[in-house]
């Protein structure tokens, strides 16, 4: 019984560890606090000029440029290019 009782302790202690390591660190806002300046939205759009299955990101770019907008990647399970701009 001794021992089961350590190992339970011992178990407990480890799930804490591991809870209160995922929580991180917490920011309190305060007269002393840095603004921070919101984060620039991106707009994303699938390409209309894109055609078939994108591999090359860079082949994405360039079609998505020539759309318009400020850059473009491949993505998804489909492999569909996206396009991107500022908001």
């Amino acid at each position: 019984m001794d021992r089961s009782m350590r190992l339970v302790s011992a178990a407990f202690v480890l799930v804490l560890l591991l809870v209160a390591t995922e929580m991180g660190p917490m920011a309190v806002e305060g007269r002393g606090a840095k603004k921070v300046e919101p984060k620039k939205r991106t707009c994303d759009s699938q390409s209309q000029k894109f055609k078939g299955m994108c591999f090359l990101t860079s082949s994405c770019v360039q079609s998505c440029k020539s759309e318009g907008f400020t850059g473009g990647q491949c993505r998804g399970f489909r492999r569909r290019c996206f396009c991107s701009k500022n908001c």
